[in-house]
């Protein structure tokens, strides 16, 4: 075996040397179109069986213990949970309410139909925790109002695209609970967080529309006004959203259960809402599991795989290296933060953001916690994810890969991509514009932190 390893091109390089050589086969793998959960896994491997000179049994050891210790988690029960609240909210027919409500107070407006969509995105968002299921969902009721009324195909697809990412933002979301579990942050804290962000994005959403269609004034068509009494009755169909999101985060927030109880809470609340709205049925309810356990399923891989090439980076020693290095370097925390973002906007184009988080985040958070921004550690830690959620959503819309892009597509085949890419960079800068403004007031991202 000693023989055999001195002929493989990586035998004679340290640990530190295999780490850094890991990112290139790493992201060659992901190039070639290899799933992410699986090219990190096998990263990891190939990477612990060097750093043990061929021994196979520290290996297998690490594949017992890494394993259990990933799944045996308290905290990831979250994860089914959420995502079986949103299956739920998406057969309950809440989506259907929420725009109703929305395009009855905003839809007589100029662009109105297309900010109503977003508000009901931001609203589902709120009891759905995932960017790609709010974008799938509000498209089927959104895109044929959008139509009837006479907004383009680019502009309605960009418009439900951007709203969809508002799924991961506002709380809960399935990528805090992970940036939360990877850097051992206050889950209640990290949602209530993301909060005034979340609607910071809403309002620039709508406020990027309502420049769209001054500038496009053939982009848009306009409703007739509904009557007020109309409105009210809309509004008063969305309570059950109104309920659900405060009795899961205000719950969390305040105490009443730990998150993870939350999150079954919520998803037994929306089960009922389905069941009373007569559309949870044997047949959808055993779809709804299935939904719920694929995707569980393809989250846990991702989340496996990360767990064991994250353990050969500490192991390799690249991310305290790295942590080291910026420090002696004596640039500005700013510079360095400025830098990180930039990498997430660029990668993110290529990339998912589950992946992204849990690729980067173990090596970036070791530096940013390393850096003086005037703050506490856990403020730095919390202000930092924002940002990360954020930088990592505008990758949802950009082009070429943005994940969202590519779902509205699907459901609108009449619109080219290429109308789609152009009115989404209307979004793409609302989005930039939100990350400077939050960057440079921190304090905006933790106003309703505690202390």
């Amino acid at each position: 075996m000693g023989a055999f390893l001195d002929l493989l091109p990586f035998a004679d390089m340290s640990r530190l040397e295999l780490g850094f050589w890991s990112f290139a086969v790493l992201l060659g793998m992901i190039f070639l179109r290899a799933p992410i959960g699986l090219a990190m896994l096998l990263c990891g491997f190939g990477g612990w069986y060097y750093a043990m000179n061929g021994n196979p049994v520290p290996l297998l050891a690490k594949l017992k213990s890494e394993t259990y210790t990933t799944f045996s988690s308290y905290s990831l029960s979250i994860i089914p949970m959420f995502l079986l609240m949103g299956q739920f909210a998406t057969l309950s027919g809440l989506s259907s309410a929420l725009f109703k409500a929305a395009e009855s107070f905003l839809g007589h407006r100029r662009g109105g139909v297309a900010m109503a969509a977003v508000g009901a995105c931001a609203g589902f968002g709120a009891i759905c925790g995932s960017s790609l299921a709010t974008a799938a969902t509000m498209s089927r009721v959104a895109l044929p109002e959008l139509r009837r009324y006479g907004y383009s195909g680019g502009f309605s697809t960009a418009t439900l695209a951007a709203g969809g990412t508002l799924g991961i933002l506002i709380p809960p979301s399935v990528i805090l609970v992970i940036y939360a579990i990877i850097t051992e942050q206050n889950i209640a804290k990290l949602f209530l967080a993301a909060f005034i962000p979340g609607i910071l994005a809403a309002l620039g959403y709508m406020l990027t529309i309502s420049v769209y269609v001054r500038l496009f004034p053939k982009s848009a068509g306009t409703r007739p006004p509904v009557p007020m009494a109309d409105r009210w009755k809309a509004l008063g169909a969305t309570w059950p959203v109104l309920v659900i999101f405060a009795l899961v985060v205000g719950g969390i927030y305040l105490g009443w259960f730990t998150p993870t109880e939350g999150s079954a809470i919520g998803a037994m609340g929306t089960g009922l809402v389905a069941l009373l709205s007569g559309s949870l049925n044997w047949p959808v309810f055993r779809e709804s599991l299935l939904g719920t356990a694929r995707t569980t399923a393809m989250i846990f891989f991702i989340v496996l795989g990360a767990a064991f090439y994250n353990g050969f980076l500490a192991l390799s020693g690249v991310p305290q290296f790295m942590a080291d290095w910026v420090l002696t370097q004596g640039f500005s925390p700013w510079l360095v933060l400025s830098i990180i973002l930039v990498f997430y906007l660029i990668f993110g184009c290529l990339m998912d953001s589950l992946s992204m988080i849990l690729l980067t985040v173990p090596i970036f958070f070791p530096v940013i916690s390393a850096m003086d921004f005037g703050m506490s550690p856990e403020h730095v830690a919390i202000w930092f994810g924002i940002l990360v959620l954020i930088v990592v959503e505008v990758g949802l819309i950009t082009p070429p890969v943005g994940m969202n892009l590519f779902i509205i597509n699907a459901m609108d085949r009449e619109t080219p991509m290429t109308e789609t890419y152009k009115a989404v960079m209307f979004f793409v800068g609302s989005d930039i514009l939100r990350v400077i403004i939050l960057v440079m007031f921190p304090a905006i991202t933790l106003f309703l932190l505690p202390g």
